[in-house]
């Protein structure tokens, strides 16, 4: 399958995509000390959303799929040089509206996990 949004995304900031399926997708962030909000390597929570909110772009997978809402927990945190793997899946469809269920783990333990309201929209954001 191939990636039909999001096409342009820095992976050094938002993770890189291995895997793409109908419905789902999963992303790696693999953090760095420009990540860190502190001297002892708290990796800020904003690159863990960017990258969660990029899984969620991809498993709905649509040029003209844009972020309405998120509901998000940070479980646990993380620290620099510590790799993320994001899940995301699409749990529901209706009209225009997805919902999309996005996951983060660390060596197996989670460390995110939210819930993202995306809409499919007839063209790009910026031309409506």
């Amino acid at each position: 399958m191939r990636l039909k949004t999001h096409r342009e995304i820095d992976e050094t900031l938002c993770g890189r995509l291995t895997r793409l399926e109908e419905g789902s997708a999963e992303v790696w962030l693999h953090t760095r000390r420009s990540m860190a909000a502190d001297r002892e390597g708290l990796v800020h929570g904003g690159f863990l959303f960017g990258a969660a909110d990029y899984a969620a772009m991809a498993a709905v997978n649509d040029p003209y799929v844009v972020l309405g809402s998120a509901e998000t927990k940070f479980l646990a945190p993380v620290r620099v040089g510590q790799s993320v793997r994001f899940i995301a899946r699409v749990r529901d469809e209706r009209g225009k509206k997805r919902r999309v269920e996005v996951e983060g783990r660390v060596e197996g333990h989670k460390v995110f996990e939210g819930s993202f309201t995306c809409f499919v929209l007839e063209r790009h954001v910026l031309e409506c």
